[in-house]
């Protein structure tokens, strides 16, 4: 499966994002409002309108936050961070299986992602599920943490048994749209840092360099 994990926000970041939230009392909508047709009919959730100041300004920070990653953009390669959104689950929400969108109002949806504002022992249920062809994994993540993974897996969040979940979601549109040359081009990028900090920078290093810069210029958009 093609996805990442990281530690995106420290406890500080979290905890200030979570004051923000928990005084937005008057914000929050229900999540059918902003779901595809398809996803309205399994989307059992609330969200923080995105139109309030407070969703804005804290959208911006994990926006920063996320570009100031070197992990996250190599990866990813983004072009564009768009559809920032907070939401939360109790008892007895989920969100059912269902594909987002391709294109949304903002961007072209070419990876998902997920950041946890709540420790995964603090809520039972409430797994994100992510499937591909051959198999189906759970994530419960670690408060601060994100998964980024193709926005063109089938996806679901299990019903929320006890406690409260709460994410921030959005996409990311690459500058590359295929997941597989992405592997590539962060697999080169990774091995090419990798020997700089092990021998300096050597010929042989400048000739990966230039290889993956000529082919993410080849395959950018």
């Amino acid at each position: 499966m093609n996805y990442l994990t990281h530690q995106l926000l420290n406890a500080e970041e979290i905890n200030f994002i979570k004051k923000e939230l928990e005084e937005a009392t008057q914000d929050w909508e229900d999540g059918k409002k902003t779901a595809g047709s398809h996803a309205s009919m399994v989307k059992n959730n609330l969200q923080l309108n995105r139109n309030t100041e407070v969703s804005k300004n804290n959208a911006q920070i994990v926006n920063k936050k996320i570009l100031s990653s070197q992990l996250i953009k190599s990866f990813s390669l983004p072009k564009r961070i768009h559809g920032i959104m907070f939401t939360k689950s109790s008892n007895q929400m989920h969100y059912g299986r269902h594909i987002d969108n391709p294109f949304m109002s903002s961007g072209r949806s070419d990876l998902s992602f997920t950041l946890s504002l709540t420790n995964k022992d603090f809520y039972e249920g409430g797994e994100l599920i992510i499937e591909t062809m051959n198999s189906e994994e759970k994530f419960k993540l670690n408060s601060g943490e994100m998964i980024i993974y193709p926005s063109s897996y089938l996806h679901s969040v299990n019903e929320v048994i006890s406690g409260e979940r709460l994410v921030c979601v959005g996409w990311i549109e690459s500058y590359v749209k295929s997941a597989e040359e992405r592997e590539y081009l962060f697999d080169l990028d990774a091995g090419a840092r990798g020997l700089l900090a092990k021998y300096g920078r050597t010929d042989e290093v400048d000739l990966i360099f230039k290889s993956y810069s000529n082919l993410l210029r080849m395959l950018g958009n």
